[in-house]
């Protein structure tokens, strides 16, 4: 497999956020968001075989995993294999993917956290009003359970009302837990806050806790 990077620290989003978790940061991204804060992800990382990264696992002592990118089902069935090895073994395993991959075949047991690009993103949205979507694949939405986190980047308000409309058409929030996460830089979280308060919106607001502790630029953590 194709790895960027494996590293122990907190889990900076999601609802496990806070928690101890081992990072498996696959190399490769089709996308280049417009915000993205893991562009050193894009290259071709380094050659590792699913025991060594299982072995890295195992040593770091830590029961919560996260499979993440770049975009790791680019790597498809070895990313599959990963995961399902790391269930077995007694992990629990989130799988952070960018949406425009179908997760029909990952393990049922794996926590998707799939993250919808937002216009904002750069790489997506609805064409012109024809209805077709650019990036996104909307037929993962039908597979979401329950244990799994939908993920919106917010940018600016343009974003935030694509988001509640999509969440709202989809009726994602009755499939499973919905983030709101703002852009640092380009919005203030408590913009965010107010939109949603204003609307009721059953979302929950996301941010991007290890950047608070580490810094913005820093990485393996």
């Amino acid at each position: 497999m194709k790895i960027c990077e494996l590293f122990t620290s907190v889990q900076g989003e999601s609802t496990y956020a806070g928690l101890p978790c081992t990072f498996i940061r696959l190399a490769g991204c089709n996308l280049r968001c417009s915000y993205c804060d893991t562009r050193y992800s894009f290259g071709d990382g380094r050659g590792m075989d699913t025991d060594e990264i299982i072995s890295y696992v195992k040593s770091s002592g830590i029961p919560l995993v996260e499979v993440t990118g770049g975009e790791p089902l680019m790597q498809g069935e070895e990313t599959r294999q990963l995961v399902k090895r790391l269930l077995d073994g007694g992990y629990t395993v989130l799988v952070e993917t960018n949406g425009s991959y179908g997760i029909q075949d990952l393990d049922r047991r794996a926590v998707v956290i799939l993250d919808i690009k937002t216009p904002g993103s750069g790489v997506t949205g609805c064409a012109c009003g024809s209805g077709e979507w650019l990036v996104n694949d909307p037929s993962n939405f039908s597979l979401l359970k329950k244990t799994d986190e939908v993920k919106f980047v917010i940018a600016d308000r343009r974003d935030y009302e694509w988001a509640r409309q999509t969440v709202q058409t989809y009726d994602l929030a009755g499939k499973c837990t919905v983030l709101f996460s703002p852009v640092p830089g380009m919005i203030e979280p408590r913009d965010l806050v107010a939109w949603i308060l204003e609307d009721r919106l059953p979302v929950r607001l996301n941010l991007q806790i290890h950047k608070y502790i580490f810094g913005p630029e820093q990485r393996g953590v």
